[in-house]
């Protein structure tokens, strides 16, 4: 008869870097988990069956969530072979753990329906799936992985185009090099990554790690062309010529603005413009890298989504007071729980139902204020399922020097430009295969939803590439056919 196992109902804590440290410091604030920790964690998971478990259903990339984690059990005397045999499962969806793990909004998605959540924490499935691809690319693991897959890569002798090198494009590119396609990524910035490099602080996703997991993508055949701006560089004919198929994952780097008054004063960022200088182009080691980045002593950040966030505590760390000023309520906060968590404790103040309607400068072309009117809540709700909020004809003045604008992003409008591809709102209109209006032209991620998650866009892309491969697929049947 099989031994009962007693049910640990509290997650397994991991360590964090203290609050005094880490806001003079851009080192990442979550440590991870040992692997004598994620024993622990893993052993608590109840072990859904494949077909019932909502941990998977939750997962935008469907990773076998509960078969990855039982290898960490099975295996636990032999460390190398409990990674090793987790890392092959979760590579079977996702190409991307050691991001995904830190990035993805796991309370929302995998970890929101865990069983294990009716008696006690929900398994943190999110900080497992962090250790194995961290422990696995820190003893060689993934390495080892690779030189097993690779030569099993069967070649189709066909090309595919991906353009944008963020998380939908990277994705996408994995999974049709691994399917034995010819890859090309077609990167606008310098440096792959998209999001990953531009948006996300080093403080939440170090960079090395982003560059640690494109390696191997480049180890898996992939192509990455930087400085290549499809639109200008090469166009969407040119490439229709070269390629068989494209996937079009070019995300959302348009920044919105507030139509008020002074929003062109001197001191008031786009979130993307401060982020990027912050994080791809590594203002926050300056001078040792000689991009600047101003900030004053108080910094307001109007939005309170991740990307605001982001923006807050990279304010906070060149030692700025730092406001978070939104116009709805707390309850509204679009923010990760752990961000929010993270960003009251660094000391960033938060201010509610304000709406700012005028910058104001100091006569000279700088910023020195922002007028807010003030916002009340209705019982009303909006197509979002938010409290419908209204202005109060109240107005209060806030002192500053910086504002940094984090209201949302569009799509990239150079590509939404190109001709014969349907565009509605800003966003590419893709059918259920998420082919665009142009045969052979794929789009997925923020290009199609607006600003998203990560892990939605990476769904996207491997939905994507098994659209193109189905596609391809028939494509080589009927040039059999006709030859």
């Amino acid at each position: 008869m099989a031994l009962k196992r007693k049910l640990i109902k509290e997650r397994v804590p991991t360590s964090e870097i203290p609050v005094r440290e880490r806001i003079n410091s851009f080192k990442e604030v979550n440590l991870g988990y040992t692997f004598e920790l994620a024993v622990k964690e893993a052993e608590r998971c109840l072990q859904c069956p494949y077909n019932y478990a909502p941990c998977i259903k939750g997962c935008p990339v469907h990773i076998d969530i509960p078969g990855f984690i039982s290898k960490l059990v099975e295996y636990r005397d032999n460390p190398d072979k409990a990674v090793k045999e987790a890392l092959n499962v979760i590579w079977a969806c996702n190409s991307l753990p050691a991001t995904t793990g830190r990035v993805c909004p796991q309370e929302d998605q995998c970890e929101m329906n865990c069983v294990m959540g009716k008696v006690g924490d929900k398994i943190n499935i999110g900080k497992l799936e962090r250790f194995v691809a961290d422990y696995a690319r820190e003893h060689g693991i993934d390495e080892e992985l690779l030189f097993e897959i690779v030569p099993k890569i069967e070649k189709k002798g066909q090309k595919v185009a991906i353009i944008g090198a963020g998380p939908a494009g990277l994705t996408a590119a994995g999974e049709l090099a691994k399917l034995g396609y010819d890859v090309t990524i077609y990167e606008a910035l310098h440096e792959a990554g998209g999001v990953l490099m531009y948006g996300i602080p080093e403080f939440r996703l170090p960079k090395e790690i982003v560059q640690s997991e494109i390696e191997k993508l480049k180890k898996l055949g992939v192509k990455i062309l930087t400085d290549h701006i499809v639109g200008k560089t090469v166009t969407m004919e040119e490439l229709l010529e070269e390629y068989d198929a494209v996937f079009i994952g070019s995300g959302a780097g348009t920044p919105r603005f507030i139509n008020a008054p002074g929003i062109n004063l001197n001191g008031i960022y786009s979130a993307n413009e401060f982020l990027t200088r912050v994080n791809l182009m590594k203002a926050y080691k300056f001078p040792e890298y000689d991009t600047p980045v101003k900030v004053g002593k108080r910094v307001i950040v109007i939005g309170a989504g991740n990307t605001g966030m982001d923006a807050a505590r990279s304010a906070r760390r060149f030692g700025a007071e730092v406001i978070i000023a939104y116009r709805r309520g707390p309850e509204d906060v679009s923010a990760r729980v752990e961000e929010v968590e993270h960003a009251k404790e660094e000391g960033i103040k938060f201010e509610f139902f304000l709406n700012p309607v005028e910058f104001i400068g100091d006569g000279k072309g700088n910023l020195k204020a922002v007028k807010f009117e003030k916002m009340k809540p209705l019982d009303e709700k909006d197509s979002r399922g938010k409290r419908k909020i209204v202005g109060t004809g109240e107005y209060v003045t806030i002192e500053t020097d910086t504002v940094i604008i984090a209201i949302g992003k569009h799509p990239n409008r150079l590509i939404v430009n190109t001709p014969g591809l349907k565009v509605e709102r800003g966003k590419i209109v893709v059918d259920e295969n998420l082919m665009t209006s142009i045969p052979g032209v794929f789009a997925g991620g923020d290009a199609i939803r607006g600003e998203a998650t990560v892990i939605l866009a990476m769904g996207d892309g491997r939905r994507a590439a098994k659209a193109i491969h189905e596609y391809l697929t028939k494509k080589r049947e009927e040039q059999r056919e006709n030859a």
